[in-house]
């Protein structure tokens, strides 16, 4: 049985907090606010993953109101989700993300996000994909203010 997930997150950029994108630590004058490190790109691979298996949300395994998840490294919630997956009988076939925002420009960073995610998820690299975006300086993507990340998962069992 086949079956796909979709996941979407955002989240608010700001001054003086560390990058976290696909699991790596990119250089960068702002960084995303959030309870967690604020990786956007995992958490909307988490949300696809727990969608295709039929299962809820992020914010139910992982609340954005308790304390153990606080400045979280979110590849721990990845791995977490990919438990409770593999758990229901599930393996991952691909995934397809697309991360939008204005700077910091990451498309030299997307192999090393690939390697990392892909070892968490016990995935070869040429069955993820991450792709970069901008929004053409539209918009509160546009303006710096934050980032959106997208992804798609094809789960079979």
């Amino acid at each position: 049985m086949l079956r796909i997930g979709f996941g979407f997150d955002t989240h608010r950029l700001e001054a003086g907090r560390d990058f976290w994108l696909g699991g790596i630590h990119i250089p960068h004058i702002k960084g995303a606010t959030g309870h967690s490190d604020a990786d956007a790109l995992i958490h909307a691979i988490c949300d696809a993953m727990l969608g295709a298996a039929g299962l809820r949300d992020i914010g139910y395994y992982f609340p954005d109101n308790e304390a153990e998840f606080k400045d979280i490294d979110s590849k721990i919630l990845l791995r977490k989700t990919y438990d409770l997956i593999r758990e229901r009988s599930f393996s991952i076939q691909n995934i397809d993300s697309t991360v939008v925002l204005q700077t910091p420009k990451i498309n030299l960073y997307i192999p090393q996000m690939i390697k990392v995610l892909s070892e968490i998820l016990d995935l070869s690299e040429n069955s993820l994909s991450v792709k970069a975006k901008t929004s053409e300086k539209l918009g509160f993507i546009g303006q710096e203010e934050g980032l959106s990340a997208y992804a798609v998962v094809l789960l079979s069992s």
